[in-house]
């Protein structure tokens, strides 16, 4: 990931893969510092700034396209902290016949990392980084599971989102175009937060 953002790794990073990451873990992301990009380890769960604990309201882990430039919890790190946040993909979950939770899997068509636009902050004394996934309104391959999904940036937008090259990122909070993802279901073993390892990824039989 070093290599495929140009970016520094910081010395403590999670360990990986993981293919259940849940809220509040610690995920990879890339962030700007100073002038040169770095990879670094972030609390997935964005932390207000007037959060006296972690848990003092709710647990952010999105923020919508539509309205996280004008959200106060929000509104400060659109415009100055956004990072970038790699995956080999993502679950969404649909309603079975019987109300159980149907997982199913995206990942890119063309099998390279799923890179999400997020936003960023520290918090506390202790300067916790934490971080949340922008979403928009699903494309239609993807509404078929989900009315919303995350804002999924190609290479080409990478620099702009991070602010390398001036304004402008705000046109990028749109649907990804249909062919960039593809979708198969997976088995419910993914629905428990204990559940671990590369089987979880793999098209249910």
């Amino acid at each position: 990931m070093a290599q495929l953002f140009a970016a520094a790794p910081a010395n403590a990073l999670p360990d990986g893969p993981d293919y259940n990451v849940c809220p509040t873990s610690d995920i990879h992301v890339v962030r700007v510092q100073g002038d040169r990009r770095s990879l670094v380890s972030m609390r997935w769960g964005f932390i207000p700034q007037w959060y006296k604990t972690p848990s003092d309201g709710p647990l952010l882990i999105n923020a919508r396209a539509e309205t996280v430039a004008e959200k106060p919890a929000f509104r400060s790190a659109a415009r100055e902290r956004r990072c970038l946040i790699p995956a080999t993909g993502y679950y969404e979950w649909s309603k079975g016949a019987a109300g159980n939770k149907l997982p199913w899997y995206y990942s890119r068509a063309d099998g390279t990392p799923v890179v999400f636009a997020g936003i960023w902050q520290d918090w506390g004394d202790d300067k916790v980084s934490t971080c949340a996934l922008v979403t928009c309104a699903a494309n239609e391959m993807a509404a078929s599971v989900h009315h919303r999904m995350p804002v999924v940036l190609g290479p080409q937008n990478w620099g702009k989102w991070l602010g390398e090259e001036g304004k402008g990122a705000a046109v990028l909070m749109r649907p990804a175009p249909e062919e960039t993802l593809k979708v198969h279901r997976v088995s419910p073993e993914v629905n428990s937060n204990r559940a671990s390892g590369p089987q979880l990824i793999e098209p249910a039989s």
